[in-house]
């Protein structure tokens, strides 16, 4: 049954439209009340001047200029209703200023369509560029199930200086997650470079500790670096790998991961060696670490977005702690995981963050295959 007109509802009128599409009606209607409650004592017209702006702020040009006509049109009635008024010297000024107003707020509006146009373009490529970059984390791959997000520090980004990605490899499930030092077009193509050569080399390298090297001659060559962009650019990274009941984990310079399962959580002890971009500074060789994960345990990897979120006391958040005293009692599974640290996260935080946040949640579901490749 159709609602009867006492039943309208004016919360959704105005939140289907939005009110400032509703000001220059309202505007009209204003002064039309008034000019009938002063009788003509009083010219009021001259606030018709202010309509046309109010429609080029969220209509096109032809509704802008029939606006435009509609006021004049208005303002000459009024006027023409109080004798000896219409042809005025203040209110013949005040026809030009309405058309001279409309006329400019119709190229507003062009300008303003031709805008919108041009944002909606670049949001389409900004939205292909994060799908082509940072892909859906895959809900099953291999032996491995897994849950993430990812959330720009900068509003109104698709991609800024966090990546991650995961594939299935000859050596077992292979992943990544970093964040660039900095933001701008050097963090993006920066990731760019990274992710592009984890996708290659994961496939091609036995070795993690090679595999990470190969990543950090990537920065070198296709990164910023190369050209004349930061050169003081790098990316703290883990490159892991996941095979049987364990992982293998290279640490550049990253947050520990955490293990969380039904008794608590723990940080997996890593061998923290420098940043993708800066391991020319060491002669030493990368150490890989393993850790065997317990069953029903979920492996949590995150950026410094995370971790370094900050209350109103300015107290960071304790990714481990929060995420042991909220699976104390119940099972994890990797959706479970990343909900619960995006809604704990986001309430914690005292403000909109400014650093972007990436967050992997990985748990083991089979057994592993029977053969494996080796170089």
């Amino acid at each position: 049954m159709p609602p009867q007109p006492s039943s309208l509802n004016w919360h959704f009128l105005f939140s289907r439209r939005g009110w400032i599409w509703w000001m220059p009606i309202i505007a009209v209607l204003l002064v039309l009340i008034t000019e009938v409650a002063v009788q003509g004592r009083e010219p009021v017209s001259f606030l018709l001047t202010g309509v046309p702006p109010l429609v080029s702020a969220t209509r096109g040009p032809r509704a802008t200029a029939w606006s435009t006509f509609g006021c004049l049109g208005l303002q000459m009635l009024m006027a023409a209703a109080r004798p000896g008024h219409f042809d005025e010297q203040h209110h013949v000024a005040l026809y030009m200023a309405t058309l001279v107003i409309g006329v400019v707020s119709i190229l507003l509006a062009r300008q303003r369509q031709n805008t919108e146009k041009h944002l909606i373009r670049a949001k389409s490529v900004a939205e292909a560029m994060q799908r082509t970059l940072l892909r859906p984390v895959p809900s099953r791959l291999a032996q491995v199930s897994a849950a993430g997000y990812y959330s720009p520090g900068e509003g109104g980004t698709f991609v800024g200086g966090d990546l991650y990605d995961m594939c299935e490899t000859p050596f077992g499930v292979r992943v990544i997650i970093g964040d660039v030092r900095g933001k701008g077009l050097d963090a993006v193509q920066t990731v760019a470079a990274v992710l592009g050569s984890f996708r290659v080399s994961a496939h091609e390298w036995q070795d993690l500790s090679v595999l990470a090297d190969r990543l950090e001659l990537s920065i070198v060559r296709n990164g910023p670096k190369a050209g004349t962009g930061d050169p003081e650019l790098f990316v703290t990274a883990l490159v892991m790998e996941f095979a049987g009941d364990s992982v293998r984990i290279v640490d550049r310079g990253h947050p520990a991961p955490v293990a969380v399962g039904p008794h608590g959580a723990r940080h997996l002890a890593t061998a923290p060696a420098l940043p993708l971009g800066l391991g020319d500074l060491s002669a030493g060789r990368v150490l890989t670490t393993e850790h065997v994960l317990r069953p029903g345990e979920v492996l949590v990897l995150y950026t410094d977005g995370l971790s370094e979120a900050r209350n109103t006391d300015g107290t960071f958040y304790p990714v481990m702690e929060r995420l042991g005293e909220h699976f104390l009692t119940s099972e994890p599974d990797p959706q479970t995981v990343v909900s619960f640290l995006r809604t704990d996260s986001d309430s914690w935080s005292a403000a909109s963050e400014e650093d972007d946040q990436a967050v992997l949640a990985i748990t083991l579901t089979q057994p592993p295959p029977q053969h494996r490749v080796h170089n």
